[in-house]
């Protein structure tokens, strides 16, 4: 018997300067189900569930929940009301701790004026158990890994017993473990009858967790099907309009001689411990390891970012220290880090400014003024360069899609023309269609002959990409692999040697 529903929302249209971001789209949510929203980056997803949320006003259109028609003014609203969020850019009171983040802005108190510290940790550790969350309520957000404040995040949004949750890449930075665990709680939500909305663009776990499929493209409503209809050709054919053959494109690049060599790097604050290795010109060098096995660690402490310890650095031959970035860009590194919205992009400034701003000293006129003929000048190039969809390059960046964002900080490094590429989860939260390209741009920038050193959760896009995978443990190195005669479960191995 089909299940009555619980979410609908009917012509949705919402228009930004330049850009129609959605075009009378249609989704019903059915309670007690798990309902798929794809589409490539840009295709209108979040904007549509921002509109749901009351972060966005929609132009036209209804919203029906629970066979009431709403119109949320703010998230704050829409909480209060049964609808819930966890959104893919984590935005957290960082220097707070796991309850206060927890409870922000609804604090329970004690006579309506003091809040209550004994009730708000005894309601976090109900929730806690519920879930089977493991962490510590009492601990500071800022010095826990992106995967547990995730997990954090997801139950924020469960302790509202709300009747829709959506999840917005909840997968993004999550291991195998903890994707387990996600799905136990949202089939626990589901068997209370919550209708859940579920964002990714892991085909294997749309197929796997969902009950309904909808598949967007720029901005219109493409196809709602049952999930056990569909194959991830089908939906890759319905996302981007066109067969995609292949997840990767064509290897092409040759490795040649040794560009970086690295000797017993250790971070003065991190688990990282005496790693060795080599890149050379025209590599793709994979770093592969569970949640907090040291991969980030080791790209942070090239980069100078972290303080090493201990360790060489050689750049084609010659010693160098990479104290600061600022030292490092000079030595002609570049770091494309993890968390783009945290430490990636300016989020109030606009294209240009983004995309230069690595790159300030060379539009200096006369050692005084800014070149803004030059700066847009180098702007268009990384908007064509790297397929950026933006209105203009006057349009903040935070109003791109995860995947434009992306590539406008990649655009951002090649300004910089980098030897050495550090890239940490370059393709997170981002569409298959976009992927190839980064693949693709990948792949080019290694038969230009720049070393390449890539963080990736994703074995597959390793294996596919990578030339060697060198696997972390522990903090430790575990192992090296040749990218073409290994298999997921000998990396898994190493992996867990010395965890």
């Amino acid at each position: 018997m089909e299940q009555p529903a619980l979410l609908e929302m009917r012509g949705i249209t919402k228009e930004f300067p330049g850009v129609k971001a959605l075009d009378g789209v249609n989704l019903t949510v059915r309670a007690g189900t798990v309902h798929a929203l794809m589409g490539e980056n840009g295709a209108g997803k979040s904007t549509l569930m921002k509109c749901l949320f009351g972060i966005y006003s929609r132009d036209s259109g209804t919203i029906t929940l629970d066979g009431k028609e709403v119109n949320f003014k703010s998230a704050k609203e829409a909480l209060e009301n049964g609808v819930a969020m966890v959104h893919q850019e984590l935005n957290q009171a960082l220097t707070r701790s796991v309850q206060d983040n927890l409870w922000l802005g609804r604090y329970p108190k004690v006579g309506g004026i003091m809040v209550s510290e004994r009730i708000m940790a005894q309601r976090t550790k109900e929730i806690f158990e519920q879930l089977g969350v493991k962490v510590n309520p009492k601990t500071i957000m800022s010095t826990m890994p992106v995967s547990q404040r995730q997990m954090v995040e997801i139950a924020k949004a469960v302790s509202y017993d709300a009747k829709i949750v959506v999840f917005d890449e909840p997968t993004s930075s999550l291991t195998e473990s903890e994707v387990e665990h996600l799905f136990r709680i949202i089939n626990m939500l589901r068997d209370k009858g919550c209708g859940i909305i579920y964002i990714s663009h892991k085909m294997e776990e749309i197929l796997r967790i969902s009950d309904e499929v909808t598949i967007m493209r720029d901005g219109t409503w493409v196809a709602t099907r049952p999930a056990k209809e569909l194959t991830m050709n089908e939906i890759i054919k319905l996302m981007v309009g066109r067969e995609l053959t292949n997840r990767f494109p064509p290897k092409t690049n040759q490795p040649g001689e040794v560009i970086l060599e690295v000797e017993h790097l250790s971070g003065k604050y991190t688990r990282l411990k005496e790693a060795s290795f080599q890149l050379r010109k025209g590599e793709i060098l994979g770093l592969a390891g569970l949640d907090g096995s040291g991969r980030t660690e080791v790209l942070e402490n090239l980069f100078g970012v972290m303080t090493k310890e201990t360790g060489t650095l050689r750049l084609n031959g010659q010693e160098i220290q990479n104290r600061t970035p600022r030292e490092s860009i000079k030595n002609g590194f570049a770091l494309l880090t993890e968390e783009r919205r945290a430490t990636g992009i300016f989020g109030i400034r606009d294209i240009k400014e983004n995309t230069v701003i690595s790159n300030l000293k060379s539009y200096l006129m006369g050692g005084v003024c800014l070149s803004d003929k030059k700066m847009r000048e180098d702007t268009d190039w990384a908007i064509q360069a790297m397929h950026i969809k933006t209105p203009s390059q006057s349009t903040q960046i935070r109003s791109l899609s995860g995947g434009n964002q992306q590539k406008v900080i990649i655009g951002r490094w090649l300004l910089t023309k980098p030897e050495v590429l550090l890239l940490d989860e370059p393709t997170r939260g981002i569409d298959v269609g976009a992927k190839y390209e980064i693949y693709q741009l990948i792949i080019d920038l290694a038969n230009q002959g720049k070393g390449i050193i890539m963080v990736s959760s994703e074995m597959p896009e390793l294996l596919g990409v990578c030339d060697r995978i060198l696997v972390m443990s522990g903090g430790q190195l575990a192992g090296e692999v040749d990218a073409k005669n290994t298999s997921q479960e000998e990396i898994l191995t190493l992996a867990a040697k010395y965890v």
